[in-house]
């Protein structure tokens, strides 16, 4: 039944997208296989948005304290995975590691939270860990537009064309025995957020006059 509902919700925002914001997806996701979605977050949109691109369905890692009880138990059932932030949140990884090992499609926005500038921000280590443990191939994703229709603040949307942009799956295998889990973390993040930079065209984190300014919520 979720999946029944999952679909509808995926068309209605689909055509939504379409007639109010000339919403067009460029690239495609592998149709079989476990599959790690990497993409920039700057938006409460961003997930419906990008999961309307997506033509299998996914799930989502998301911050755990955006919803009430009632609509987090709605939301797990569509494919939400909260994750605690503050800590690594092994509970929700292992989910998601999971799903990627059962052949599915995880969505994780690396960044950790929304941009407050809509400049990219540093990854953090979640992402290097899903694939150090599953091996998957990542692929980045940019979204272009969601800023504009939902900035941080903002509780009423605006009409902006938005554009979801799939880069080429990147495959990294997993750390060799006896090497550095975290400077291989480190490696899968860098290259997933300069590859979403590219996709973008914007500047990859640590680079632009206000790279020192960038904030999370």
């Amino acid at each position: 039944m979720s999946s029944v509902v999952y679909w509808l919700l995926w068309v209605l925002t689909r055509v939504v997208g379409r007639i109010l914001l000339g919403y067009r997806v460029e690239g495609t996701v592998p149709r079989r296989g476990g599959v790690l979605i990497a993409a920039n977050h700057a938006s409460y949109a961003d997930i419906p948005l990008l999961g309307c691109g997506v033509p299998r369905r996914a799930w989502y890692l998301g911050r755990s304290d955006l919803f009430v009880p009632g609509v987090k138990g709605l939301l797990q059932w569509l494919g939400w995975i909260p994750l605690k932030l503050g800590r690594l949140d092994r509970r929700a990884f292992d989910r998601a590691v999971g799903l990627i090992q059962e052949g599915n499609v995880v969505v994780i926005f690396p960044e950790g939270g929304r941009t407050l500038t809509g400049q990219l921000r540093e990854a953090k280590p979640g992402l290097g860990m899903i694939v150090a443990q599953t091996g998957c191939p990542v692929v980045p994703a940019y979204l272009k537009g969601t800023y504009e229709v939902l900035p941080p603040g903002s509780t009423q949307p605006r009409r902006h064309p938005v554009t979801v942009r799939f880069g080429e799956p990147m495959t990294f295998g997993r750390p060799t025995d006896g090497g550095d889990t975290k400077q291989f973390y480190r490696h899968v993040s860098r290259a997933v957020m300069e590859r979403i930079a590219a996709l973008g065209e914007v500047e990859p984190p640590g680079h632009g006059p206000t790279a020192g300014a960038r904030h999370a919520e």
